[in-house]
């Protein structure tokens, strides 16, 4: 899920800003970008993130605040980057390579800039910028709390829509029992023609095509299905993958609902349009749960 949180602390001469923003993903992908003199500090911080977010692309900067109110000034570390320039120029001549340096690719090189008039860390620097990190993680929590009840909201509400569609197609079910009974009877008449026909070939062709007409047991399982979705929304946690096979299962009951209602006229297709409806609504709530953990 999104969010963002952001937490200033005071520091030797001037302050220390913390922020942290999070956007979808199937895992936990964490970016950090720390000054060269924090770096030391990564593990820690890295630690505490894992214990507080399970999903999503995070990105963590941390930045000093001068007692002006701006930012530490950064320099080019010019001799390391002459000396990047220099190993460039040396493989061009002994591989023969015509690509020309990124300034792009080097400035991401650690150490590259320098930052200015930083004051020395003490030693319980790391317990303060930690702390400030779990206050920033916990705001941030509080940020895709919101947006998982507003997610969880709308996925209950689809989830309404399926099993009304689904009480309907049981309700059209029972009116279309004659058109089910009449096209097995057209089969079995064309089996029936054909005199070489053993009984037991017609007894399975009878059994087969009256298991292909019947969506009962579809209907069933989805409606089921619906029921566990919304226990799963209710008690929460960490519910993305959950919800993603439940679905799959879902949508293959709808796709078995459509493969069966063909040829039965009109209530045939009321069935249809209301399995593609189905269909349409899951789709929506995969879409949304790729943003829940």
């Amino acid at each position: 899920m999104t969010g963002f949180a952001q937490v200033r602390r005071p520091a030797p001469s001037g302050e220390f800003a913390l922020s942290v923003k999070t956007v979808n993903h199937r895992g936990l992908d964490m970016h950090l970008h720390l000054p060269p003199e924090m770096e030391a500090f990564e593990i820690a911080m890295r630690k505490t993130v894992k214990g507080r977010v399970a999903r999503g692309h995070l990105q963590l900067s941390v930045t000093w605040i001068q007692a002006n109110g701006l930012a530490a000034a950064c320099s080019l570390n010019r001799p390391l980057l002459a000396a990047y320039l220099a190993a460039f120029q040396q493989a061009q001549r002994e591989f023969q390579l015509s690509s020309e340096p990124d300034l792009n690719v080097a400035f991401r090189i650690p150490g590259m800039f320098r930052t200015e008039t930083v004051p020395e860390l003490q030693a319980d620097f790391e317990s303060s910028l930690v702390a400030a990190l779990e206050e920033a993680l916990d705001s941030l929590n509080q940020f895709r709390e919101r947006e998982g009840a507003a997610i969880a909201a709308e996925v209950l509400e689809r989830c309404a829509a399926i099993r009304q569609g689904v009480a309907r197609m049981e309700e059209i079910r029972s009116d279309a029992t004659p058109a089910f009974q009449k096209r097995l009877q057209e089969r079995l008449a064309e089996l029936l023609r054909s005199s070489s026909v053993e009984p037991q070939r017609l007894a399975q062709e009878a059994a087969l095509l009256a298991d292909r007409s019947d969506i009962s047991e579809e209907l069933i399982r989805l409606k089921t299905h619906t029921s566990e979705l919304g226990q799963l929304v209710h008690t929460g946690g960490e519910i993305g993958k959950k919800l993603d096979f439940l679905l799959q299962e879902m949508n293959r009951e709808t796709n078995t609902i459509l493969s069966k209602t063909g040829g039965l006229g009109n209530l045939g297709l009321t069935i249809t349009e209301l399995a593609l409806a189905a269909k349409s609504e899951i789709d929506k709530i995969r879409e949304q749960s790729l943003n829940l953990e």
